[in-house]
């Protein structure tokens, strides 16, 4: 059963005035460890999750065939800094400002799910297309679609930093600054029996977001962090568990 993966940044004596600093440094960071260096959003939400959005951008994303370089002319995105600066021009202490942003990560693609070319995956929706529709070919002719196969592709990952009076400070139990990585599949792939292949995908993702919450955690001056799941339940213990029964 997959859970919802969620990283927590605390930092001591946090100043409202100081949090875009530390919201650039988070979304800075991505790109070097898997991400992109462009925000695909930001949206800036008062008083509660249940209100309505004060502020919402959209500044889209590329996405390029392997070895073609995106033209400096006309990049799609917001630079970390611009678009945390546009987001934080309200700045008020029961504000809550979220930006979304790629990461890439190997998982196992559904049958008649689309590719890296055309499937984006969010955060907060980690739900497959339907199953393809077979055409006049027979069944041998389309077989390859139903083929499951790992592919590394992008999911949007939501960064939230929290004004102190959001949500009735929620930061105290959400942290500062809150990374949701969605589904935590891509790390466990529970229902799958991997071969050397596949286990060697999981391993690496494994591998890349041990990388990234350190990173994230040094190059914000985060005090404390916390890598944890919707249901409470520990990554590590499941990993443990993961591979003992592999073995």
């Amino acid at each position: 059963m997959s859970d919802t993966l969620y990283l927590s940044l605390w930092y001591p004596n946090l100043r409202l005035a100081a949090l875009a600093d530390k919201l650039t440094a988070v979304l800075s960071t991505f790109a070097a460890h898997g991400g992109e260096a462009r925000v695909y959003s930001a949206t800036v939400w008062p008083v509660g999750w249940s209100e309505t959005p004060v502020f919402q951008q959209v500044y889209g994303r590329r996405i390029l065939a392997a070895g073609v370089e995106a033209s400096p002319q006309d990049p799609l995105g917001a630079l970390p800094q611009d678009a945390v600066a546009e987001a934080l021009e309200q700045l008020h202490d029961d504000y809550a400002y979220e930006f979304q942003i790629g990461w890439n990560l190997w998982e196992l693609e559904s049958p008649g799910e689309p590719g890296p070319s055309t499937a984006l995956r969010s955060a907060q929706d980690d739900k497959v297309s339907p199953f393809p529709s077979l055409h006049s070919g027979s069944i041998q002719q389309n077989k390859v679609l139903w083929e499951p196969r790992w592919v590394r592709q992008p999911r949007l990952v939501r960064v939230v930093g929290y004004g102190p009076l959001f949500d009735e400070g929620a930061y105290q139990a959400d942290g500062h600054i809150r990374i949701d990585f969605g589904s935590d599949a891509p790390f466990l792939e529970d229902d799958v029996e991997l071969d050397s292949v596949g286990a060697g995908h999981v391993a690496e993702n494994v591998v890349q977001l041990v990388a990234l919450a350190g990173a994230l955690e040094k190059a914000s001056g985060a005090t404390a962090r916390l890598l944890w799941s919707e249901l409470g339940e520990s990554l590590a213990e499941r990993l443990a568990l993961r591979l003992g029964v592999r073995n």
